[in-house]
């Protein structure tokens, strides 16, 4: 499902991101900013190391869909990123409670 971010305000999405990166000191830290930052916290968090390379795999179950391409686009930023993958999929609507 491909929509504008304008239109999946009040939606949330299962989200994965597959990260590609050089090894590096600091480089887990530096790619679990763009979460911390919008108050996110992955489900899951694995990292791979095969020589000079590391795979990164970070899941949520549940992330407001409006972010998901912000955090993507952070996460391409990143000093020694090579690559990132994305999967999504929208799961339901943020019901919000009367005041």
């Amino acid at each position: 499902m491909s929509m504008q971010p304008w239109a999946l305000v009040g939606q949330h999405a299962a989200v994965r991101f597959s990260v590609q990166a050089d090894a590096a000191p600091g480089l887990l830290a530096r790619l679990i900013q763009p979460f911390a930052r919008r108050d996110l916290l992955p489900d899951s968090f694995t990292a791979e190391r095969h020589g000079e390379q590391v795979t990164v795999a970070i899941v949520l179950a549940r992330m407001p869909a409006e972010m998901v391409h912000l955090v993507e686009g952070n996460l391409r930023q990143v000093i020694g990123v090579t690559a990132v993958a994305l999967r999504q999929e929208i799961t339901g609507t943020v019901r919000r409670q009367a005041a």
